[in-house]
């Protein structure tokens, strides 16, 4: 298995680690519900460094991205990132991503660990119509993850990059912990908090200092088990779960990333139809009345009749209740419908819910 730069700082802490698409990771240290809240309530350090990071640098880089994807990334500028999707021509995911501007002619995406390989093979088989190079630059890179409410408090006395002043989805070239980094505002918990990017080979010195300068506020390691937990609660979409290659941009409920006035994309035409048309299912979410917890591939059935399979489930720890996501029939997407799960071959009552289940006061 492939290890992080960060792996014997996880063993350092005791972290329990597991094999995660080939990596060698930790699912948890100190239990995955006292993560969960320790992120909710006052700051979590997560390991994301299997995520892979994509340099497209040319003249058309900007084209390509375009191309590419259907958000609008003229709309980048320095220090500015954004979410969008790799789509393809169906409209469907090949991946979600982080699109981040580095200069006019350079940009940085940042894709799914388990994609990565995947995801550069796609971009290099549409590069040849640009005048672009792209690099699959992801072993020079630690990514390290500082959630929380109490984040920004225990980051900005290690980092000379202005983080009061730092709006979400924008980031800052600087130091963390003497160490030249960037740092971004971003995440994938639902809370506020910062992704922290590294080329230097011993990057344990920015993840140590974080810890021990959170110590007054308990900040913990967090593990694989408690992000995914934090994500589901806030809605964050999963690559392979919630969002592939059979499900659309619209069918999961991210029409908001979809720019069609920027001009032509991969998938344009499709989900243009779609949204025209109208989506005949869309992901909901939904939470059990019955006892038991929704895995992910558990059947959902309405009124007797097979509708969906659960994509996402867990306990959440936040609302103290079993939750998860489905793809529903547009008519059965409604608040308040009613639904069974099917857990160990008996069926529990649940019920569509608003999405995210999570939203931190702002």
């Amino acid at each position: 298995m492939r290890q992080t730069r960060l792996h014997s700082n996880h063993l350092k802490h005791h972290g329990k680690m597991i094999e995660f698409f080939g990596w060698d990771m930790p699912v948890e240290f100190s239990g995955i519900i006292h993560e969960h809240t320790a992120v909710r309530e006052r700051a979590g350090l997560f390991d994301v460094s299997h995520m892979g990071e994509i340099r497209i640098k040319g003249p058309d880089a900007l084209a390509f991205i375009q191309h590419l994807t259907p958000n609008n990334a003229a709309r980048l500028r320095e220090g500015m990132a954004q979410y969008s999707a790799l789509t393809t021509p169906k409209g469907t995911f090949v991946d979600d991503l982080l699109v981040y501007y580095q200069d006019e002619d350079e940009y940085l995406l940042v894709v799914n660990a388990a994609n990565t390989a995947k995801d550069y093979e796609w971009i290099l088989s549409h590069a040849d119509a640009f005048d672009v190079t792209a690099t699959n630059v992801s072993d020079d890179y630690t990514q390290i993850a500082l959630q929380g409410p109490k984040a920004q408090g225990i980051l900005s006395r290690l980092t000379d990059v202005d983080l009061e002043g730092m709006k979400s989805f924008h980031y800052a070239m600087g130091s963390v912990a003497g160490v030249a980094s960037m740092v971004s505002r971003t995440g994938y918990t639902g809370e506020d908090g910062f992704e922290i990017y590294t080329t230097h080979s011993g990057p344990g010195v920015i993840w140590e200092a974080i810890l021990e300068e959170g110590k007054s506020v308990e900040c913990l390691p967090i593990g694989l088990g408690a992000r995914d937990t934090l994500r589901l609660e806030a809605c964050l979409m999963l690559y392979g779960n919630d969002i592939d290659d059979t499900t659309t941009v619209l069918e999961a409920g991210l029409n908001w990333l979809i720019k069609f006035k920027k001009g032509d994309f991969l998938g344009r035409d499709i989900l243009l139809k779609q949204k025209e048309e109208g989506v005949t299912r869309r992901i909901a979410g939904f939470e059990i009345v019955g006892r038991g917890i929704a895995r992910s591939h558990y059947p959902v059935f309405r009124a007797g009749e097979k509708v969906g399979d659960v994509t996402s489930g867990t306990y959440s720890p936040s609302l103290k209740k079993s939750i998860g996501l489905t793809y529903l029939p547009i008519g059965s997407t409604a608040e308040g419908t009613e639904l069974q799960i099917e857990i160990r071959e008996k069926r529990v009552d649940a019920v569509v819910v608003p999405i995210p289940f999570y939203k931190r006061e702002s």
